[in-house]
């Protein structure tokens, strides 16, 4: 409701409330051993509208020419309606998720909260530069959904930030990711408006962490 009333910062900010909700009824279950099968549907369920739907609807409104500052006609005026690839294919990774046994430590496709997170932090970058990006490259937008749908379900191996143990040799590739989202951290000095630039830089290096590992093996 707040993508189709143009606030998108505040469409963003209800991202992030989802995606740390994730992360903590996902501690909660592993704490308390409260695991079921139907939590585990519910889980997904409410993953597809966290982080499937509400970024689709974002880039829909955006992209939507009554609403961007640049007109589309034509072909061109249902182009926005592509936007709906994200939570189709958000759909489809997890219920791949929930039926590959492979995907117990480690994911294989995008996860879908970093793909709506990367998307939400393009909306809530400073000074409105993620909305001018958007309202200015509606082709380059669009190459982004499709590049995005591409990676929900492409069989990379992608690494999670699961620790079973400590140690450096199984879990090297988290301590590096950690190590360099804490550079760009300090690069950035901690401060609230510019961390929001950083997130779409350490969804990229998760990504590319995650293909060098493949391209290592």
């Amino acid at each position: 409701m707040a993508a189709f009333k143009e606030n998108y910062l505040g469409a963003a900010i209800f991202i992030y409330m989802a995606a740390v909700l994730d992360f903590l009824d996902g501690l909660a279950a592993r704490l308390l051993h409260a695991y079921s099968d139907i939590g585990k549907e519910l889980d997904s369920l409410a993953d597809v509208i966290s982080f499937g739907l509400a970024p689709g609807i974002i880039l829909f409104s955006w992209l939507n020419p009554a609403q961007g500052e640049v007109s589309m006609t034509g072909i061109s005026s249902i182009l926005p309606y592509i936007a709906f690839l994200i939570p189709v294919f958000s759909a489809l990774r997890l219920a791949k998720f929930n039926v590959d046994t492979r995907q117990t430590s480690s994911f294989i496709g995008l996860p879908t909260p970093a793909n709506a997170i990367f998307i939400a932090s393009l909306i809530s970058l400073p000074d409105n530069a993620g909305l001018q990006f958007l309202s200015n490259n509606h082709w380059s937008v669009i190459i982004l959904i499709f590049l995005l749908s591409f990676l929900l379900i492409c069989k990379l191996p992608m690494f999670s930030l699961k620790f079973n143990t400590l140690k450096w040799k199984e879990n090297k590739i988290r301590y590096i990711f950690l190590a360099l989202s804490l550079v760009l951290l300090v690069i950035f000095q901690l401060t609230s408006i510019l961390l929001i630039i950083i997130i779409p830089l350490i969804i990229i290096l998760f990504i590319l962490l995650s293909l060098g590992a493949l391209l290592k093996k």
